[in-house]
């Protein structure tokens, strides 16, 4: 199915074409002096050529040596939207590079693109969650993030933002959760996410499985996930055509079934038979997380009677061309064959 892409194209009056030449290092001062201008089109330009300057690491570290996170934050509040797009595009760019990310945390610049989470320009808003994104991927960022309080409006833009955007959001929460999850349970998380555990887009899915994998490894997670009856619908997924879907979908009934309560939820759903089909399946995500989840199963006096008459499709995957499943075969085995 065709999805809309949001598009980074520049108004027809903006020719980048016309922006000043760069040489290094040593332009970085005097555009940083264009970004304070009074004249639109001269911060337009500038901004125009530290995109193409900053994919220099060397560069961004020059750059926030001058000061220009300040003058940046300042400009994300322009009322000229070519200038947000363009400021919002300079700070994804500096994002994608680690001493960027260090400089966001240190000038407190994550706060101020938190102001643009309503901005009218799509382009803006997907700038600005490429760079929540990229902040996320850094276990300091991630801290970064959750003491910007951005959880509760993240889980709550995934309900009215485009598709594009949900999924950067999505990553964003991934990596967020796995640090804390107690403000995302607050915000209703876990049925936001279970909505979109049916959305038609497989990357949307996948995601969503992802983050309540994210959310599972936390206690009250487990017992939350349990409690809004996600686990049927997870195990609905093992039967998704994608492989990807299916991958997460088996991690998050892992994590979801390590209390007995979540055995039990996954057992009544019937999980045992369609993760059986999955432990061999092609793709060795898929194995390890099925055969992961099938062992936590087998630690019911239940499930370990219905598997005990599978120990073959285990067995085989004891010379699996990946080391990983072949560990996680060795211990289903030794649980699925222990007598109390």
């Amino acid at each position: 199915m065709a999805h809309a892409r949001i598009s980074a194209q520049l108004p027809p009056d903006i020719d980048p074409t016309k922006a000043p030449l760069a040489f290094g290092e040593r332009a970085l001062p005097k555009l940083n002096e264009e970004l304070q201008a009074p004249e639109l089109l001269t911060r337009q330009r500038a901004l125009m050529a530290l995109c193409d300057l900053l994919h220099d690491p060397e560069n961004i570290y020059q750059a926030i040596h001058l000061g220009f996170l300040d003058n940046l934050k300042i400009l994300l509040l322009d009322s000229d939207s070519t200038v947000r797009q363009k400021s919002t595009e300079v700070l994804y760019i500096m994002a994608t590079h680690d001493v960027g990310r260090h400089g966001f945390i240190q000038d407190r610049v994550i706060p101020a693109l938190a102001q643009l989470l309503d901005d009218p320009v799509d382009i803006c808003r997907k700038n600005v969650h490429q760079s929540f994104e990229m902040m996320a991927r850094l276990p300091e960022g991630a801290l970064d993030i959750l003491h910007a309080d951005l959880i509760p409006s993240l889980v709550c833009k995934l309900e009215t933002e485009l598709d594009e955007i949900q999924e950067l959001i999505l990553d964003t929460l991934a990596n967020c959760l796995c640090v804390e999850a107690s403000e995302a349970l607050a915000s209703d998380a876990v049925a936001t996410l279970k909505e979109k555990l049916a959305h038609p887009s497989v990357a949307i899915r996948s995601k969503a499985a992802w983050v309540l994998l994210g959310i599972g490894i936390h206690p009250e997670g487990k017992t939350m996930v349990f409690e809004e009856d996600v686990i049927p619908v997870l195990v609905s997924l093992l039967e998704d055509t994608e492989p990807e879907v299916q991958a997460k979908a088996a991690g998050a009934l892992m994590f979801a079934t390590v209390t007995p309560q979540g055995r039990y939820s996954a057992l009544a759903a019937d999980a045992i038979p369609l993760l059986l089909k999955l432990v061999a399946k092609e793709v060795s995500e898929v194995r390890l997380n099925a055969i992961k989840a099938l062992t936590m199963l087998a630690e019911l006096p239940e499930g370990r009677q219905i598997l005990l008459a599978h120990l073959a499709a285990f067995e085989r995957r004891l010379n699996d061309p990946s080391e990983a499943v072949r560990r996680a075969a060795e211990i289903a085995i030794r649980v699925i064959k222990w007598t109390p």
